[in-house]
């Protein structure tokens, strides 16, 4: 499965404007709201509940906040380029500035797992985070994300 399958549509945020954890999260609930059919203050309110848990703050200033939902029915990823890195509890204690939403159905665990592996794959390649970080435009954002293949190894 590749970034470009699951990417929503106008699932690009090239410069989501946040200065705390929660604000950033509210942001992408309100963009996934078309894409997933649910409403933005459900899909935050399970973004907070899933953070609660544990931080999706993953290092290297990447956070990948996952959550599944029983209405929903396909996989659905969007992205977001901070304007400024903000806190966001990661292991590494460095400030996040880019950040992969990931929206599964509740009965597609295998599905969420492999989503959740193809992005950490993607994001331990240096390079590419510094063209991300980088990508002048949303189209820019859209080809790396989407033209991007690396080994489907784990």
């Amino acid at each position: 499965m590749e970034l470009g399958d699951i990417l929503a549509s106008d699932g690009i945020l090239q410069r989501l404007k946040a200065d705390t954890k929660k604000q950033a999260l509210e942001g992408l609930a309100a963009k996934a709201e078309k894409p997933a059919g649910i409403v933005a203050v459900e899909i935050y309110n399970a973004l907070l509940q899933r953070e609660r848990l544990g931080s999706t703050g993953l290092g290297r200033g990447i956070a990948v906040p996952h959550v599944k939902f029983k209405d929903l029915k396909k996989i659905i990823c969007l992205f977001a380029r901070l304007e400024q890195p903000i806190e966001f509890e990661s292991p590494d204690g460095e400030p996040v500035d880019l950040i992969f939403l990931l929206m599964s159905p509740e009965h597609a665990s295998g599905d969420h797992l492999k989503s959740l592996a193809r992005i950490s794959r993607l994001v331990r390649e240096p390079a590419l985070l510094e063209r991300l970080r980088n990508a002048p435009d949303t189209a820019a954002l859209n080809s790396l994300l989407t033209s991007t293949k690396t080994s489907h190894a784990a």
